[in-house]
């Protein structure tokens, strides 16, 4: 789309700093740079440009930096794309899934069923659920409609604890609310339950 690190006039040859290239800053499992000390992050380190995964990162080094042993989970960092409709990942995509041979049970729910969408006459959209078809193991969600990159930390926390389809489907949802689509379309992963289609 257009998008590169902006690593050309920052002197980094000046530090013994190198690129790749791209221009992205080569960095380790603690994104420091071959300069010990030296730390990269953002949008002129491998991965997607995005804000929240700098700012992700950002906090992880500074927890390295005070001697403590924090993770980032790079599948868990949603991708937000602000159009309208909006779109929202995070996880596996069905391809990813089956590349690697990994068992697994979709559930989609149309927001064209969804009490908010149609009162907010919002009826184009979906919500897609990919849990494993042996554990219930929520592995990607994929949103299209209104209100997609807000809904998506509902799925981001709930896949950080790994948690399974029947626990998302078992939360109580306020209605009418778009996350309702979340809920339906885990009760439509977990045995094709969802109850308002």
């Amino acid at each position: 789309m257009g998008r590169k690190p902006y690593t050309d006039s920052l002197g980094l040859e000046n530090i013994g700093v190198s690129t790749d290239e791209k221009g992205r800053i080569p960095v380790n499992d603690h994104l420091e740079t071959s300069v010990p000390g030296i730390y990269a992050i953002g949008d002129v380190v491998k991965g997607a440009m995005l804000a929240h995964k700098a700012e992700e990162e950002g906090v992880f080094v500074a927890e390295v930096m005070a001697g403590q042993k924090p993770h980032i989970n790079y599948n868990l960092i949603p991708g937000v794309v602000y159009t309208w409709p909006e779109v929202a990942s995070v996880g596996y995509t069905e391809e990813q899934l089956k590349e690697a041979g990994v068992p697994y049970k979709p559930g989609k729910f149309p927001f064209r069923a969804l009490g908010r969408a149609r009162a907010s006459m919002d009826l184009d959209g979906m919500v897609k659920v990919l849990a494993h078809k042996e554990t219930d193991e929520i592995l990607g969600v994929h949103i299209v409609g209104a209100r997609a990159a807000d809904m998506i930390a509902e799925a981001v926390a709930l896949m950080e604890f790994r948690a399974s389809a029947e626990d998302a489907a078992r939360m109580s949802h306020a209605h009418p609310t778009y996350t309702e689509a979340f809920k339906e379309a885990c009760l439509a992963a977990t045995g094709n339950r969802a109850l308002h289609v």
